[in-house]
């Protein structure tokens, strides 16, 4: 029985001890980290007050954050060697898109066209060269009906990106076909639209003081990853009368377009559509004494590609 109560002494003294011991162990831990923790005397704060030392730390950043954005840049801050420490690309240089001239043919529209039992041949083409913000820009449209030259419209322009996805454009315009040649200053813009729309919007100013506006208006519909439907929306406008050509002031002529195109390739695209014509105004009036059709539907059918 003494035995028993000797060993149960005995073990409670050792827990004792140990509880003790590791007291003494995580004093010390607790005053080391305290003691790595210390900051010492500032001007501004007592000894050990971190409070005080954070606060200078964060005064100081912002001062240095102040003095960052205000004063003068450095004279060769845009220059992108300034600070490579005379490193450089050695015998390879380095050459970005918008430092390099490219080129693009857009052929929107080669068709055979079909109306009242005529065929003739229609183009619409685009045609550009040169860099990301600046390149000379070619459009081309018209109509071949019996081998002779019906009716084209060709301009030369300078595009200048003035926003993403907007190009600004300024050049020449030269009108050909049936009835004497016109000669126009072209200025407008070029891009597209929100919602995906492609837009060509174009004011001219030509002889004896004519003027123009051009409206040209596009959207593709992906039924398919190959199958498109585009429906489109041109307009013509002109200031004055113009009976040699037999063109109307105002709203000259409208034509409503839908085409069907598969993409057997991204760049080569047969398709199929209808056009619906119609002039407006004095240009109807023009028309009716020439024996044109005022109102006209046209079935096509071409092939669109580019490179």
């Amino acid at each position: 029985m003494n035995s028993k109560i000797t060993l149960v002494v005995l073990v409670l003294g050792i827990q004792a001890l140990s509880t003790v011991m590791a007291e003494e162990s995580h004093r010390g831990h607790m005053g080391a980290s305290m003691s790595s923790t210390q900051v010492p005397a500032t001007k501004t704060g007592a000894p050990g007050n971190v409070k005080s030392a954070d606060k200078t730390a964060m005064a100081s950043s912002t001062m240095a954050m102040a003095s960052m954005q205000g004063g003068e840049p450095a004279p060769d801050s845009r220059d992108p060697h300034a600070f490579a420490d005379g490193f450089d690309f050695g015998p390879y240089q380095l050459v970005l898109a918008d430092t390099q001239n490219f080129g693009s043919l857009l052929v929107d529209n080669l068709e055979t066209v079909r109306s009242d039992g005529n065929s003739s041949t229609a183009y619409d083409l685009q045609a550009w060269y040169g860099r990301s913000y600046d390149r000379l820009v070619l459009k081309a449209e018209g109509d071949i009906d019996g081998n002779q030259l019906e009716d084209a419209r060709s301009e030369l322009l300078w595009g200048h990106a003035i926003r993403p996805y907007w190009d600004g454009q300024i050049g020449l315009r030269y009108d050909s076909g049936e009835g004497p040649n016109r000669t126009w200053l072209a200025l407008g813009v070029q891009g597209l639209a929100p919602y995906w729309f492609e837009v060509d919007a174009t004011a001219y100013v030509g002889e004896n003081g004519r003027t123009a506006l051009r409206l040209d208006a596009s959207y593709d519909l992906l039924l398919t990853q190959k199958l498109i439907l585009q429906p489109r929306l041109e307009a013509d406008i002109y200031g004055k009368n113009d009976a040699a050509r037999g063109l109307g002031k105002g709203l000259s002529a409208m034509t409503a377009q839908l085409r069907l195109r598969y993409e057997i390739r991204r760049e080569f695209a047969p398709y199929v559509g209808v056009e619906y014509a119609r002039r407006f105004g004095k240009t109807r009036d023009f028309a009716a004494a020439a024996g044109a059709h005022t109102n006209d539907v046209r079935w096509v059918a071409g092939l669109r590609f580019w490179f």
